[in-house]
């Protein structure tokens, strides 16, 4: 598998804003169940990485995301939402969270579009991808969706801007983690729904607490793979860890929306005085 990623970062960023009107973008919304959130491109975490994440004091960038699915007989309903279930108890991933950011990729003039914690804006280029804390899902992508014979990111980009993003389309023995094998891995299930009303409102609206987040962090670091079990300890060091994290992308979140909101002109070398003084790891920039 060979992509080229220079000036591009697709898969980090929610680009709907500046893409052809022509282009589709809605491929996280294509039946079945579908996320209750309107995230692009979440990154999903493992509950090794969640848990790698809140011990680095991490917590500030991680994220749930639950899913809909009206029409099963297995669903639950929370805050009016017919919610994806497994033996009664609400499904739901955790990824990375987006961050309005000063970014121009393909190309295009920069624009604040939503961005992942750790993408840096100017080179566009992942600020831990040398780290141990680099996602699986990130470094074997777009090896899943070759192996499931579906659309990759770098496709929809060649589509519309042009020029060659997926050099290869050999997936490398890719073997997605799917089905039961994913239960307290990648795919986790809330114990008890009614503590989840009001969180699943916030989050359906893009606005979840710390608290909200926490709570479905902690049950997703304290999940044993293959099981429906919680490890109580670990949920709750896992749910404190979440509101004491105070990391450089964190506060950097903070500056970035505040930046956001004021309309400032998005210029993405705003990044070195907004994330690397706050201590975000440097990118070597492309060759």
């Amino acid at each position: 598998m060979d992509v080229n990623c220079e000036g591009c970062a697709g898969c980090c960023i929610d680009w709907r804003g500046v893409a052809p009107s022509s282009v589709s973008l809605d491929h996280e919304r294509r039946g079945g169940p579908v996320p209750i959130d309107d995230t692009y491109n979440l990154v999903p975490l493992s509950s090794d990485e969640v848990r790698r994440f809140l011990r680095d004091g991490l917590g500030d960038v991680l994220t749930p995301r639950p899913f809909a699915d009206p029409d099963a007989g297995s669903a639950v309903t929370v805050d009016g939402h017919r919610l994806a279930a497994i033996d009664g108890r609400p499904a739901f991933l955790v990824g990375l969270r987006k961050v309005p950011k000063p970014v121009g990729p393909f190309g295009v003039d920069p624009e604040w579009l939503p961005s992942c914690a750790f993408l840096d804006p100017e080179t566009l280029q992942c600020r831990i991808h040398d780290d141990e804390r680099y996602p699986d899902a990130c470094s074997t992508y777009p090896g899943d969706n070759l192996a499931l014979d579906a659309e990759t990111e770098c496709e929809r980009v060649e589509g519309a801007f042009g020029g060659d993003r997926l050099l290869d389309d050999d997936p490398d023995d890719a073997e997605p983690l799917l089905g039961v094998g994913a239960l307290g891995a990648t795919v986790f299930a809330h114990p008890d729904p009614e503590a989840l009303s009001g969180r699943i409102e916030r989050i359906a609206a893009g606005d979840p607490t710390d608290a909200d987040r926490a709570e479905f962090v902690a049950v997703a670091a304290a999940s044993r793979p293959g099981t429906l079990a919680i490890d109580e300890g670990r949920y709750e060091d896992a749910y404190e860890r979440v509101l004491a994290a105070d990391s450089w992308a964190g506060r950097a979140r903070e500056e970035w929306t505040r930046r956001a909101e004021a309309d400032e002109a998005a210029d993405p070398t705003l990044g070195e005085a907004v994330e690397d003084d706050r201590g975000a790891p440097t990118t070597p920039g492309w060759d």
